[in-house]
């Protein structure tokens, strides 16, 4: 048997390069989640470039850390129903898959990463990245796969992670997996059955919380007191809970401010207005580009239960009452309902989140004091600088392996 490194068309002479990529079909979760690993990785000595890879061409809006660049993928949009499809263009989803995959091969070829981080699907989108992945393998770069803490239902994780061919995808390019959570709330890996040697590859990180990212200033309001703050996400699928919240009743001396998302459709967006028409203690925002500002100031939260939202109210200890998503996906609920057996957050299914059941909740909420939980781990972004120079240390010992090195056995 002979031992061979792989030849590494990312020199450690130059400035580090990092490469993220996300699908990006529904929400912003997958690009906010790697804008947060882009700021910790900028924060490494010298700053690395970063080139993060997305299909939500909203992701130009966020503030981005230094050294950080933005390709935006042709869009693609998930329906309610589960279909995929071309966001913008007037073409067959094949089509849209083999231009979106031509987009990556060429910037990656020419950006040779010395490390790329893949968001939650191994191949990619429709296996749009498979091309990509073998050149970046021959290369040299170090390969991760990023996976949020919950996936799905553990039966329909492992389906859809066999449809997706990952213990192979594993096998083939990956050198580690990192799991953005912490294990002892919710861990997605058992649900997958994974081989030893693919088991071996995997790093819970802890919650991707402490450290988002450097705030915007903290906008300006026009009233005193306390503050609830509504989300939804994107706002592709929020519009219930959107006309809930801002028809919820406040308590004297409480204001709301209700995000809506820039996915909202108009339709849904004009009742969100209509039902918050005339309230002098609610204001309708459709996008923010860094929602630390408002958490700074908000007393206490509604939000729908994706992984960025989370991270973020726990992150501050706010008093939370999460409104999960239950369909096509249970993956809000299922987190939901986890940390409300740990007693960090409040869940109420969506079926049953009417305006009074949010205004009750609200007035007491109000009256709580911030905690921030000490016994979960929140400081995954404190720890990617570490994992991201131990995966460059691995490749600079692969590059400095001659002919001489090889060994037969």
């Amino acid at each position: 048997m002979t031992t061979t490194a792989r030849p590494n068309a990312a020199p450690l002479s130059r400035r580090l390069r990092v490469a993220l990529y996300s699908h990006d079909a529904q929400g912003l979760g997958h690009t906010r989640r790697n804008l947060a690993l882009a700021t910790a990785i900028s924060r490494m000595s010298p700053t690395p470039d970063v080139l993060l890879f997305t299909g939500a061409p909203e992701a130009v809006a966020y503030a981005r850390p230094p050294g950080c660049d933005i390709v935006s993928l042709p869009g693609l949009i998930k329906h309610t129903d589960g279909r995929y499809a071309a966001r913008h263009l007037s073409t067959s989803l094949d089509d849209l898959t083999s231009l979106r995959s031509s987009v990556l091969f060429g910037a990656l070829a020419s950006f040779a990463p010395n490390v790329l981080i893949v968001d939650k699907y191994p191949r990619g989108a429709f296996a749009e990245l498979e091309v990509t992945l073998d050149l970046l393998t021959l290369r040299g770069t170090r390969i991760v796969l990023g996976l949020r803490d919950v996936l799905d239902e553990p039966g329909r994780s492992y389906d859809e992670w066999r449809m997706q061919r990952g213990p192979e995808a594993l096998d083939r390019w990956y050198d580690q997996v990192w799991v953005y959570g912490d294990p002892r709330v919710c861990d997605p890996v058992p649900a997958l059955h994974l081989p030893w040697a693919a088991a071996r590859k995997v790093v819970h990180t802890g919650y991707l919380a402490h450290g988002r990212g450097p705030s915007a200033p903290v906008p300006a309001v026009s009233r005193a007191g306390r503050r609830v703050l509504g989300l939804v996400g994107g706002g592709s699928d929020g519009a219930a809970l959107a006309e809930s919240f801002a028809a919820a009743p406040f308590p004297s001396g409480t204001t709301g401010i209700l995000v809506t998302g820039p996915h909202m459709p108009a339709e849904d967006r004009a009742r969100v207005e209509q039902a918050a028409q005339g309230r002098s203690d609610l204001e309708v925002k459709d996008f923010a580009s860094d929602l630390d500002p408002w958490l700074a100031q908000a007393t206490a939260v509604v939000t729908m239960g994706g992984y960025n939202s989370i991270c973020e109210v726990l992150a501050r200890g706010l008093p939370t009452l999460v409104v999960p998503r239950v369909h096509p996906r249970r993956e809000q609920l299922l987190r939901a309902e986890r940390m409300s057996a740990l007693g960090l957050l409040d869940v109420l299914h969506p079926d049953d989140a009417s305006p009074a059941r949010l205004g009750s909740w609200i007035s007491e909420a109000v009256r709580r004091p911030r905690r921030v939980a000490t016994d979960v781990d929140l400081d995954g972004l404190a720890r990617i600088p570490d994992l991201v120079s131990t995966l460059v240390a691995g490749q600079a010992a692969a590059e400095n392996l001659t002919e001489a090195d090889v060994v037969a056995v």
